[in-house]
């Protein structure tokens, strides 16, 4: 291996926090090493947020490292607080198999699992059928109380109340990484930030029990500017799979980022080299628009294929320049007879999802923020009907600098 992999994820701005960052840096320039990372089954798609997770898994993979996807179908049944305010919702074990199922079809697009070159394991594999006491006298005697809660995880939720079913989280991800190191010999655990005590407790387990070395490496965690999660959009989160979150809806989100978080997602959400980062994350003024639609391209090439990343690019490009007919615009249909007897405003705006009621959509055309077919609508009484349409038999919706949506009848 030529370049350390770990001063990759260094330069490009991954690693937030590492145990003995000397010992890890050495071990990643040896002999392949195996890592796992954890992904807890509670949707039926991987989201931005492991977005970045994965693509240190794709820098790792390529550095000649083995990776191992932990799908959480026992440690999804609990849930981590971390990062909450309230207990998570319990799932049956049916939903959350069901959960791991789809996430092991995406992380394949990414991680090649083929000829043991990653693994994929289920951690309720060992955790649903094991013995409480007999867990409590092998692990549980190797945590402190007092220190677990000074956890970050478990402070934030001490004012709300913490149930000791949560409590039990810190040690079955523990037990994790223990299990892990036993049957595969990984001896490093990376993640989000927020799961530095997590990953802490298990390098820990690990050491106590073993008398073996252990590792853990945290990523910085996605956020914007005033520190709240990117990844979230109108309708919720923004999902890896194109039925809940089409490519064109995939691209516009990066495409549309704050300019001061350019630079640092080009160095973690793409491949393109560093001088290329750094030389499109230095571009001023509406010259920054081109690095947006660089990144929004790039990222989309990786999840979506190069296909739809084009697709997306041209769409946006039409958005861009004028009205277009693109297909990968998102899409409202309505009846030629609907048409033919009009269809209002603000019903087409909250159709579009621009806004949830009637009062926000007369607020939004009242404030200037929407335009039809290049023009600015300030009538929030306004009513379309079949002789508005452009010749292509389709009227373009624009909110604010960033939304666009089309009408069409059929």
């Amino acid at each position: 291996m030529s370049t350390n992999v770990y001063d990759v994820l260094t330069e490009r701005g991954f690693i937030e926090q590492c145990t003995n960052p000397d010992e890890v840096r050495e071990l990643l320039g040896g002999e392949p090493v195996t890592f796992y990372i954890g992904f807890d089954a509670t949707a039926d798609s991987l989201t931005a947020g492991h977005f970045l997770t994965i693509m240190a898994m794709m820098h790792m993979q390529r550095a000649g490292h083995r990776p191992i996807a932990l799908l959480g179908g026992g440690t999804t049944m609990v849930g981590d607080p971390t990062g909450k305010s309230d207990m998570r919702k319990i799932m049956t074990r049916e939903t959350i198999q069901h959960n791991a199922d789809c996430f092991y079809r995406q992380l394949s697009r990414f991680i090649d699992f083929s000829d043991g070159k990653a693994l994929i394991a289920n951690n309720a594999d060992w955790l649903l059928d094991l013995n409480y006491v007999e867990f409590l006298r092998e692990i549980g005697v190797h945590f402190s109380v007092n220190r677990m809660l000074t956890a970050e995880c478990y402070k934030q939720r001490m004012e709300r109340g913490l149930t000791f079913f949560e409590f039990n989280y810190m040690l079955m991800q523990s037990y994790d990484f223990w299990k892990l190191n036993q049957d595969y010999g990984c001896t490093l655990e990376m993640g989000g930030n927020d799961q530095w005590s997590n990953i802490i407790g298990g390098v820990e387990l690990i050491r106590r029990k073993e008398q073996k070395p252990a590792y853990g490496l945290t990523f910085k965690l996605l956020t914007t500017s005033e520190g709240i999660k990117m990844g979230k959009t109108m309708k919720g989160a923004l999902w890896l799979d194109p039925e809940k979150t089409s490519p064109y809806e995939f691209f516009q989100y990066w495409r549309n980022i704050e300019d001061v978080k350019v630079e640092e997602c080009l160095g973690l959400l793409t491949f393109l080299p560093m001088e290329e980062v750094r030389r499109l994350g230095a571009l001023q003024g509406a010259e920054i628009n081109h690095a947006k639609e660089v990144l929004a391209y790039e990222i989309t090439k990786i999840v979506h294929g190069e296909e739809e990343a084009k697709k997306a690019l041209e769409a946006a490009r039409a958005m861009f320049a004028g009205p277009g007919n693109s297909d990968d615009i998102p899409t409202t249909v309505y009846s030629g007879r609907e048409m033919e007897e009009g269809v209002d405003l603000i019903t087409m705006l909250i159709a579009a999802k621009f806004c949830k009621t009637r009062s926000e959509g007369r607020r939004l055309i009242l404030d200037g923020g929407v335009s039809v077919n290049g023009e600015k609508v300030t009538d929030f009484a306004k009513v379309y009907t079949a002789a508005d349409l452009d010749e292509e038999g389709a009227l373009l919706i624009k909110k604010g600098k960033k939304g666009y949506h089309k009408i069409k009848a059929e």
